[in-house]
């Protein structure tokens, strides 16, 4: 730990019954004690991490003297406790760690340096993939599979956690990382060497907000930022504005905590909070359970703030000592939070907010969200209606008005068996069979319905709506008990009925932890889900990051072949296009009861309150309301089947992993040695003939446009972490590296391997670029004037070889979506020097900066659109150098867009570079390059 300065007598002493703890009092600086919850984990922090440099007096008194109204024009170094990472995004980490420790070695350093300095910690959830499903071999088979694909990456994260200092990696099976995270990892206040201090955690995945429920100051940041903070560098930021959130009432009997998220999900998108703090306050808060918190929490990148907080409290207090922690840390965290004014006292005095909302939470009513952003909620009453009016985006051939039948039938499916055999290949076989139609007599139909012959038996009719696939995943909900249990108990109330999931519906489930699996198994709910074809698939984040696995090859030849518009339900957090699976493209967010209603139903093109979801074994028809439980029965079975004993088993070997784990052959040695035939685990080319001092920064001339985007331009269309696809670049070089088409295994597992992300870079099959005329991974190449369309990535490599900068331009919210540092590396070894957009996100603009890409925004106002760029313009951009000149930031850039025959369009570029540390950053090429030379010296 950094010694602080304590320039203001902060330090004191904390009795906690026999022990006594150091503690950086915020009673010494007035106003601190006054502050937003939020903003007083930040003064702490200062408070404690106070070095004369990073750390100021100054900073100190800024804080207190923050003026909730004032634009944020403070920078401060905030100093987390600890960093958190899943393997997707951590990977990459340790890649560059293992390189960072040659590199310092050849710049003069000690090699020894390059170690975490704070406790980091991976939790590997990325890389199962659900290729087996609807039987009871499911969760087997693809932790085989999983182990198969990724032996290599995992003995690479045990090198990597047997000789790394402060770094622990949690076995694949576990459960999801912000799960783990609020059932184990965090310490909500730490004691290190006798000192308290409020848990603070940044991490690699951007639903580390989900720890925000928990009292929890932290967010997710790229990787690059992730490995300078493992690294003892602080997290450069701006004081921010704080969103102060109302909460009041109780949520009414048929809403779920997955409706109340969506619900503040898209008022705080429509009230805008990007780059603020959002903190719920009020008496209503202690009436919100700890699991509907971390719901509510994870969601923060869904509405764009940086966190969306709760304050600690006695239900904090409650979760802790269910989830197992020792009563010496919970009196720790109760005497500590009081003492410093951080816990929530009825009737408290109201702090001062930047802005303010207010939520009645029994004005909460059951929502959907879809079909591709997660702030687009839809009342469940309207979904049918709504469905039918967005249908016409994605079909030329859409739903007649007055047609009031769902778009999917099982016609004749036959059989009602369970076989490894399906199991194995990935057949939903215990939904076959009585499947009685709520479709029958459909008429009027614009569309073609189309006939599938199933290879188990039977047919099935399939058109638009049709849901392909029905997932209980993601952190979002897998850890919150009231609706995992609900979903339990409908799946119970629907076999009782006779209802079975349509035979066409991939059903799957995958819960955030080991615990959601034994507290199922005391219940006896798993062979109802079982009976609705929901079998427990893996441990892990599956559907909702694009590891839904391919369908049954029947099911997606009729989508294809036929240019159906299926659907996906899944109880996740994200829904962009061409995330789930590349047969589907509208994509709907629901509770994990809903999902088992739609699988049920079959169709999106359903109206729940109108129409049965089929008939009971006397010929009743049987609806939603019939199957629903009841909030009784749902707090009675958490009662009887959640206790504080299935925690302490289930995490009481946490890090030793199982057979496959423990028997993986580790490489030896500080120093990782390299694989030149590995697909997965390359050395990375950033540090290669890095100089001891950084070259000056220079002007772009002479840049073409490699991709002109839209709005909402996501990671995932930058960066995809879904399936390769053959044919295109990244497949074109495990082809040649030998590796066959199955085993391409996608691009989230593969991000240790520079070769592939970069070929995947822009690769998404849903992108818009418009400088063609087609979906995809292409461009137009100015280097050969004959192509119409080029693969992205090779024309970059034309570029490159005529040694032509890039530039990218699009519209606003530009990078938003998951933290994904390979957006910013993969635009960076791409050749892109600029990404000029309307608006960015505040992860991705923090990471190009942190791989030496400038961010650039248009003028107030201003587009590409309305400037009459079209993107065939040659770019110049002057004004560049300043950064050079002084440690001023330049606030605008000169930007000139010329082309034959016409006039120059000129205008000042507004530099989104925002503090000076990312000043220091983008001088140095990058956040890492800035670091190494830092040790080196």
């Amino acid at each position: 730990m950094v010694e602080s300065k304590n320039s203001f007598n902060a330090k004191k002493k904390l009795s906690v019954g026999d022990r006594e703890y150091d503690y950086f009092s915020l009673d010494a600086v007035e106003g601190l004690k006054d502050l937003p919850y939020s903003l007083k984990v930040l003064a702490e922090n200062l408070l404690r991490n106070e070095d004369g440099l990073n750390v100021t007096p100054e900073h100190i008194k800024a804080i207190a003297n923050w003026d909730p109204e004032a634009e944020p024009d403070t920078e401060i170094q905030f100093t987390p406790a600890r960093v958190l990472m899943q393997d997707f995004t951590g990977v990459p980490c340790i890649v560059d760690l293992a390189t960072m420790r040659e590199a310092v070695s050849n710049l003069g350093g000690d090699p020894d340096q390059v170690n975490p300095l704070n406790p980091a910690e991976m939790v590997i959830d990325h890389s199962v993939i659900i290729e087996a499903f609807g039987g009871p071999e499911a969760l087997e088979k693809n932790v085989e599979i999983e182990y198969q694909r990724n032996a290599e990456r995992y003995q690479f994260l045990r090198w990597g956690a047997d000789n790394f200092s402060n770094f622990r990696v949690v076995p694949p099976g576990t459960g999801i990382v912000h799960q783990v995270n609020i059932e184990y990892l965090s310490r909500v206040v730490f004691d290190n060497e006798n000192v308290a201090y409020p848990d603070t955690c940044i991490g690699t995945d951007s639903h580390t907000t989900m720890e925000n429920g928990l009292g929890i100051l932290g967010w997710g940041v790229g990787g690059i930022e992730a490995e300078a903070a493992m690294l003892g560098q602080p997290v450069s930021m701006l004081i921010p504005k704080v969103v102060g959130f109302k909460l009041t009432g109780e949520i009414p009997t048929g809403v779920t905590a997955t409706d109340v998220v969506l619900t503040i999900t898209e008022m705080l998108r429509e009230h805008g909070v990007v780059q603020k703090f959002v903190e719920f306050y009020g008496n209503g808060v202690r009436e919100v359970p700890l699991a509907n918190r971390a719901t509510i929490g994870n969601m923060s990148p869904e509405f764009g703030s940086t966190c969306a907080i709760f304050p600690i409290d006695e239900e904090t207090i409650n979760y802790l000592r269910l989830t197992g922690r020792p009563e010496e840390q919970i009196e720790r965290v109760e005497a500590y939070a009081k003492a410093q004014g951080m816990w929530l006292e009825q009737d408290a005095p109201e702090a001062n907010y930047s802005e303010y909302l207010e939520l009645d939470l029994s004005t909460v009513k059951p929502s959907i969200s879809g079909p591709k952003r997660p702030q687009d909620r839809i009342l469940l009453d309207e979904a049918k209606e709504t469905f039918r009016s967005q249908l016409g985006e994605f079909t030329d051939d859409p739903i007649n008005e007055d047609d009031n039948a769902p778009q999917a039938s099982n016609m004749d499916a036959e059989g009602d068996h369970k076989t490894e055999e399906n199991a194995e290949a990935g057949y939903n076989s215990s939904a076959q069979g009585r499947g009685e139609s709520a479709a029958a007599g459909a008429k009027g139909r614009q569309s073609r319905p189309v006939e599938v012959r199933s290879p188990r038996g039977g047919s099935f009719t399939l058109d638009h709506g049709m849901v392909a696939i029905a997932s209980i995943t993601s952190c979002t909900n897998t850890s919150n008990p009231s609706v995992m249990v609900g979903a339990g108990l409908l799946a119970r109330n629907a076999v009782k009925k006779g209802l079975n999931s349509k035979p066409w519906v991939k059903t799957s489930i995958a819960p955030g932890s080991q615990v959601v699996d034994g507290y199922f198994s005391r219940a006896d709910l798993w062979k109802d889900l079982e009976g609705l074809g929901f079998y427990l698939a893996g441990f892990g984040c599956t559907t909702c990051i694009g590891n839904s696995g391919p369908l049954p090859d029947e099911i997606s030849e009729a989508i294809n072949d036929n240019d159906l518009t299926a659907t996906a339900v899944l109880s996740g957090n994200r829904n962009f296009e061409g995330r789930i699976s590349p047969d589907v493209k509208m994509n709907y967010l629901a509770s994990p009861m809903l999902v088992i209603a739609y699988a049920i139903a079959g169709t999106m093109d359903f109206d729940f309150e109108s129409q049965p979801l089929g008939q009971d074994t006397e010929g009743n028809d049987v609806y939603l309301r019939d199957i629903w439980p009841t909030p009784e029965e749902i707090e009675e079975t958490i009662e009887s089947s959640i206790s504080r004993e299935l925690y302490v088993e289930d995490y009481s070997d946490v890090f030793k992993g199982d057979e496959a784990w423990r028997s993986l052959d580790v490489p030896e040695g500080k120093t990782f040695h390299w694989d030149e035939e590995s697909t997965y685990v390359r050395k990375p080319p950033y540090f290669e003939d890095m100089p001891t001092e950084p070259d000056p920064v220079s002007d772009i001339e002479g840049a073409r446009v490699l991709a002109k985007l839209g709005d909402s331009v996501t990671t995932d269309h930058i960066s995809p972490a879904s399936a390769i696809k053959p044919g295109t670049p990244a497949a074109k070089y495990l082809d040649a590296n030998g590796v066959k088409r199955p085993d391409y295994n996608s691009f989230g597992s593969r991000r240790g391997n520079h070769e592939v992300m970069v070929r995947g870079t822009f690769a998404n099959i849903r992108l818009k670029n418009q400088l063609v005329d087609t979906q995809g991974g292409y461009t137009r190449d100015f280097t050969q004037p004959d192509a119409p369309q080029e693969f992205i990535y090779d024309a970059a490599q034309h570029y490159k070889a005529e040694g032509i900068p890039l530039v990218v331009i699009a519209g606003k919210e530009y990078g938003t979506g998951s933290s994904r540092d390979w957006a910013a590396k993969g635009t960076n070894l791409l050749g892109v020097r600029a990404v000029i957009a309307e608006s960015f996100e505040r992860i991705h603009r923090s990471n190009l900066i942190g791989m030496g890409v400038l961010p650039l925004q248009f003028p107030e106002g201003e587009s590409h659109e309305s400037l009459g760029l079209d993107g065939t313009e040659t770019f110049s951009v002057t004004g560049i150098t300043a950064f050079n000149e002084s440690k001023d930031i330049p606030k605008t850039v000169h930007v000139t867009a010329e082309k034959d025959d016409a006039e120059p369009i000129e205008f000042n570029a507004v530099v989104r570079v925002d503090t000076p540390g990312e000043a220091q950053y983008y001088r140095h090429g990058g956040i890492l390059q800035y670091v190494l030379r830092s040790m080196a010296a």
